[in-house]
């Protein structure tokens, strides 16, 4: 899909478990201005919702659906829906704006996702509007998760 980086990460493992490198300045564009972290449950998805101007730059651990939806219009691939399953690799997805998103916990025990998005919750001081637009209570949404 038009704009939409995914990559699986490198595991660097030794006797006392395991480092993979989540953002490297130095081999993408993307620049975030947070981050944070949660954890979902088996079976339980996040989403579908997109953002006006915010890119995300997920980082999935765990067995995890990625489902995106391109609804830019302009885009070359505008209306083309894609499905990514992370298999329990370490993954990073860059998600830009526009593109209808969510994900789902595929796995048998809990997930982590580490999200670096390239603009603030609401803006400095939370005093703006929630830049999303969400489908998840919307039954007439084209943007279905399996």
């Amino acid at each position: 899909m038009e704009g939409v980086i995914i990559r699986e990460l490198n595991q660097f493992h030794d006797e006392r478990g395991w480092l993979t490198e989540v953002f490297r300045d130095d081999e993408t564009d993307f620049r975030p201005a947070m981050s944070y972290v949660s954890m979902t449950k088996p079976g339980i998805a996040r989403g579908p919702h997109e953002h006006i101007e915010q890119s995300d730059y997920f980082c999935f651990f765990g067995e995890f659906r990625l489902y995106l939806w391109d609804n830019r219009k302009g885009s070359p691939t505008y209306g083309e829906k894609m499905t990514f399953d992370t298999k329990g690799r370490p993954c990073t997805a860059i998600v830009p704006p526009r593109v209808v998103h969510a994900y789902k916990n595929i796995g048998s025990g809990d997930g982590l996702v580490f999200n670096l998005p390239d603009s603030l919750f609401r803006g400095k001081g939370k005093a703006l509007p929630v830049d999303e637009v969400r489908y998840e209570e919307d039954p007439e949404s084209p943007y279905k998760i399996d």
